[in-house]
């Protein structure tokens, strides 16, 4: 999705150099990051895994005036409640059985800069309430230490879960939420932007081509249909893999459908149940089945149990594209969270607490 480049600002560009897509939805994104990157004010990325969310948050610290200091990520979801304690705030020496000497914090090392604490849903309760201290008062001690430290970095956080619904399963601190929510950005998953593709395939052919020492192939028409056909559960990472893969098996100067994964092509539905997407001849099979009316059957028992079932893999298919976050899949289905929830109820559901 982007280029390995420092990013830097340009003067009058609506873009973020290195980012690439121009749909409306990527254009909003550039807006606000533009607008709130010169100010002070905490952060929250959200989207799904793969959207680019750290992109932005270099970006947002690039255009910042505290861009000449450092840039420090944080993998919340890599690390133990006590392993992401110590990588936070550091630790002295003695302050549990591995610590030999005494360590710099994440938050000491952003001093003067930018932290990004990714994942930010995976850490603990317990954890976030020292989390909610620094963003309000920017103090802490090391683990094991009485000593407080003051720092002044600015704070970026980014989330693949609705926070809401993490909050209504007790899971999250809601005033740790409204004090990382000053200003929110929504990075859109592939499938909202298909525009975008294009520009996204012909950037990673000339990657990859550059990369094995070989032309940068052109792409033939109905593979790039295929590709913004396709759903991407994995999003841009997952386009970036498949146009790698398409790269090192082609055998000339054009990529054509076949280099694609059959699920990609639409010839192997079954592949997408593992992100829960359902096949169209599933269902197809199933609506047919149910038209066969046994001995006696009304033609209004007919329609409701056609009706029910489309409206059950409807709902099926939304929350899992929306990975079970309830807040999210009502959004996208024009419905509230109540109506949701007996919907949920009703056809047995899998989904996210909320």
């Amino acid at each position: 999705m982007a280029a390995t480049e420092k990013v830097s600002p340009t003067a009058g560009s609506t873009g973020i150099p290195g980012i690439i897509g121009d749909s409306p939805a990527m254009q909003e994104v550039y807006r606000i990051t533009r607008q709130v990157a010169s100010s002070s004010a905490t952060v929250l990325l959200a989207g799904e895994t793969g959207t680019g969310k750290e992109l932005i948050a270099r970006a947002l610290h690039e255009f910042s005036p505290r861009r000449s200091g450092p840039f420090v990520r944080v993998n919340c979801g890599a690390l133990s409640e006590s392993l992401l304690e110590s990588e936070l705030f550091g630790h002295v020496r003695g302050a549990f059985t591995s610590a030999n000497e005494n360590r710099t914090g994440r938050f000491e090392a952003a001093h003067g800069g930018t932290i990004f604490l990714d994942e930010i849903n995976s850490v603990s309760y317990t954890l976030q309430v020292k989390l909610l201290r620094v963003l309000q008062e920017q103090e802490f001690e090391r683990v094991g230490d009485s000593k407080t430290i003051r720092v002044d970095c600015r704070v970026l956080a980014a989330t693949n879960r609705d926070l809401m619904d993490e909050i209504d399963a007790g899971n999250f601190r809601d005033d740790l939420y409204y004090r990382l929510n000053v200003v929110p950005i929504y990075l859109p998953p592939l499938r909202d932007r298909p525009s975008d593709i294009p520009q996204l395939v012909d950037f990673f052919l000339k990657r990859y081509a550059a990369s094995n020492k070989r032309p940068a192939p052109a792409i033939m028409e109905n593979a790039v249909e295929a590709l913004q056909s396709y759903v991407w559960p994995g999003n841009v990472r997952e386009l970036q893999n498949y146009i790698e893969r398409a790269i090192v098996l082609a055998t000339g100067n054009v990529i054509t459908i076949d280099l694609l994964p059959r699920h990609v092509q639409g010839l192997a539905p079954v592949r997408l149940r593992r992100n829960g997407v359902r096949s169209s001849e599933s269902l197809c099979e199933e609506l047919v089945s149910a038209s066969m009316l046994e001995a006696g059957e009304s033609s209004s028992n007919l329609y409701d149990r056609v009706v029910n079932l489309v409206e059950k893999e409807l709902f099926s298919q939304v929350l899992k594209s929306c990975q079970g976050v309830q807040t999210k899949a009502a959004s996208r289905l024009g419905i509230n969270r109540n109506t949701l929830h007996k919907k949920i109820d009703d056809y047995g559901l899998e989904a996210a607490d909320s």
